[in-house]
């Protein structure tokens, strides 16, 4: 796989109370990545990036939002969303990244 997609897939970590839970009791990290985005792609990027071991990739689609604003109807945008469990000895240091 060429580097620069790599460098495409991740767009960023994903930050939420959630995400901090799992990383703290399962480490697993969660992050935004392109909508077009493959399961063994996302694992190839992280072990590329970070350096470390990707036990598994869990990915979800994220749905588009209706929002009204002044009686205007518009959505927010789809994205996907990547679930990474590192195996048991690894860390990522995102603050880093």
């Amino acid at each position: 796989m060429n580097q620069e997609r790599w460098y495409k897939i991740i767009e960023s970590s994903h930050v939420s109370e959630k995400a901090a839970i799992l990383t703290e009791k399962q480490n697993q990290y969660v992050f935004r990545v392109v909508s077009d985005a493959t399961k063994p792609e996302i694992k190839s990027a992280i072990e590329f990036l970070f350096n470390t071991k990707v036990k598994s990739v869990r990915v979800v689609n994220v749905r588009h939002k209706q929002k009204t604003f002044k009686g205007i109807t518009g959505y927010r945008k789809a994205w996907k969303k990547a679930y990474v469990t590192l195996e048991t000895d690894q860390k990522l240091n995102i603050a880093g990244a």
